[in-house]
């Protein structure tokens, strides 16, 4: 279907289904499968009928005889397993039934088309009996019968109906928040896989997935998840429009973070490759010139020397690196004092760089902070409002003083934005510092008033008729 599905397929499974592999959810599944059902017990007491029992009793035998009858009998099987499931009710039964139906799919992908041509013909929702199950209390019902939802959205021909979608991403979404689920590994197995469809990606953009996730990789999570929640950001990235939004939702200093931190290959591998594809995947240039500039402000090149320096089996990390370092090389050199200002101020990462105390940039600069709607100014108001970091609320302080000193209608605009009231909100911060940077703003905002009133009087002045003349000019 696109062009990272094409890529996907070129990578063994096992390599790819190996947190799978060793999730709660697959050693789980392990006991499960010792525990057969007692399916006679369940035709004899007509919970289930004589055409199901026979099926299902096929179905659990050995691969060879079950990949024979299902060949036979594929309608049936279908048939089968959604009657079990809207009949039975006792959990150990469910989570067997779902199993195998795990099973079957994993073993041979073809066969999500089984349960699609049944829905189909019988004109019924093939999602429904599945998605019900997400209401369980039992934590493995839900997330094998998510895995299962996410097999049939990505391996059949049908796509999944819009309804259906929204409930299952956000569902998945929810999931990733939930305090110490030890499905994790698994929700974000399903998210793997949905996303690769890039169908399913501006549906997971409208339930706020991307900013789930990067609230997930902001805060301490083990390197699998790490993984696998980066992962899901690259998939994103072969968009074209998707990856030219990325950094809005800060990406770039996220990963960047990572990138210096984690000692693991595949985490690296797949940040190097998110980066990559957020310089070469956007259609705008103009946004990948951006994206080149944050990583700079980030201090990536930095960490890509690093690991240039050493070994990688991996020759994808290689490739990667020599393309990041080409392109951020490239970026530095064009860089200007405003494109470094504006990328610095648009990560929300405020340090003393050169440019804040250069009275050229400033007098040079202070009006294009006006450019698309008071864009920067009103990330420097939101950060005095919203940041705990004494350091970015000193420097925001900082410019928003200088601004109003070099730009002429500085003040109304400061006080249009709010700007004026959450600096002088400053003044009383525990930080020595933000309370010293919140008092010169404060002071740069009264000065300008005085000054500017100061003109005025002079004009007033000039306009005025001689000392002790009348207005007809007559003494």
């Amino acid at each position: 279907m696109s062009e990272v599905q094409d890529l996907m397929s070129s990578l063994p499974d096992d390599k790819i289904d190996m947190i799978a592999a060793t999730s709660v959810l697959q050693q789980q599944a392990g006991d499960i499968r010792q525990n057969k059902p007692n399916w006679s017990s369940y035709m004899q007491s007509m919970m289930i009928s004589q055409e199901d029992f026979a099926c299902v009793s096929s179905l659990d035998k050995d691969k060879k005889s079950q990949a024979q009858y299902l060949q036979e009998n594929p309608s049936q099987c279908a048939k089968t397993f959604l009657n079990l499931l809207a009949h039975v009710s006792k959990d150990q039964t469910i989570q067997y039934i779902l199993v195998m139906i795990d099973d079957l799919l994993q073993e041979d992908r073809t066969r999500v088309q089984v349960f699609h041509d049944y829905a189909i013909k019988r004109k019924e929702s093939v999602w429904a009996p599945f998605l019900n199950l997400l209401n369980r209390q039992d934590g493995f019902i839900v997330n094998m019968a998510s895995r299962v939802v996410g097999k049939l959205a990505c391996w059949g021909q049908e796509l999944m109906p819009k309804s259906d979608l929204h409930f299952y991403l956000q569902w998945l979404k929810d999931q990733l928040t939930v305090a110490n689920n030890e499905y994790i590994q698994s929700v974000g197995r399903c998210l793997q896989m949905m996303l690769r469809v890039d169908e399913y990606r501006f549906a997971f953009v409208t339930v706020d997935g991307i900013s789930t996730l990067i609230s997930i990789l902001s805060s301490r999570v083990n390197f699998q998840v790490q993984y696998q929640l980066v992962f899901c950001l690259w998939v994103l990235t072969f968009n074209p429009l998707l990856a030219e939004k990325m950094n809005k939702f800060n990406v770039i200093p996220i990963l960047a973070d990572i990138l210096s931190d984690s000692a693991k290959e595949k985490v690296t591998r797949i940040i190097l490759a998110v980066f990559r594809n957020m310089i070469e995947k956007p259609e705008d240039l103009q946004v990948a010139k951006e994206h080149c500039i944050a990583m700079v402000q980030c201090k990536v090149m930095k960490q890509l020397q690093i690991l240039e320096q050493r070994r990688f089996d991996d020759e994808d990390i290689a490739a990667d690196l020599e393309f990041l370092i080409e392109k951020l090389q490239n970026s530095v050199q064009d860089l200007s004092s405003f494109d470094e200002y504006s990328t610095e101020i648009k990560s929300a990462r405020l340090e003393w760089s050169p440019v804040h105390k250069s009275a050229k940039f400033w007098r040079e600069n202070a009006q294009r902070l006006n450019e698309k709607n008071y864009e920067l100014l009103r990330i420097l108001v939101h950060l005095l409002e919203t940041s705990k970091d004494p350091l970015v609320l000193s420097v925001a302080s900082y410019d928003i003083g200088e601004y109003v000193r070099h730009f002429p209608r500085g003040k109304h605009v400061i006080e249009q934005l709010g700007g004026k009231q959450l600096v002088m909100q400053l003044l009383a911060h525990e930080d020595p510092n933000v309370r010293y940077e919140a008092l010169l703003a404060v002071q740069k905002l009264m000065v300008h008033n005085w000054e500017y009133l100061g003109k005025q009087l002079e004009k007033d002045n000039e306009k005025a008729p001689p000392t002790g003349a009348t207005i007809s000019g007559k003494a």
